[in-house]
């Protein structure tokens, strides 16, 4: 059973920084690609920033410059760095770890997701 657990999030002003962290547990022999997306009220579901098992990156339109996306594979762990936040950044940040390995199975996996509010 694989598990990702985010932590890092909560209410900043703008102009503020958080860090949001997401650790894969679990019996896992390599993830592919590891991605952040984040989903406000009402609102689809979309791509913040992925990074793939060598370490490129892709960003959103609106977050770069801004946000920084890391992983340390050793750890199974992804992070995003988010700097200068904007009250449009407040959302519901889900990290998400595609093509996991497993002993019998290779599959796409969810965290529960973690609030980030900015006050302007």
């Amino acid at each position: 059973q694989v598990q990702l657990v985010e932590s890092g999030g909560g209410l900043v002003q703008a102009g503020g920084s958080l860090r949001l962290s997401c650790a894969a547990s679990g019996r896992i022999f390599s993830i592919n690609a590891m991605n952040w997306y984040r989903q406000g009220p009402g609102k689809e579901r979309d791509l913040v920033a992925g990074i793939s098992s060598f370490g490129s990156t892709n960003y959103a339109d609106s977050v770069k410059d801004r946000f920084t996306i890391s992983r340390d594979n050793a750890k199974n762990t992804v992070y995003l760095q988010m700097n200068s936040l904007k009250p449009e950044d407040t959302s519901v940040y889900y990290c998400n770890a595609e093509g996991v390995r497993t002993p019998g199975s290779r599959g796409n996996y969810w965290g529960q997701g973690t609030q980030v509010t900015v006050s302007s």
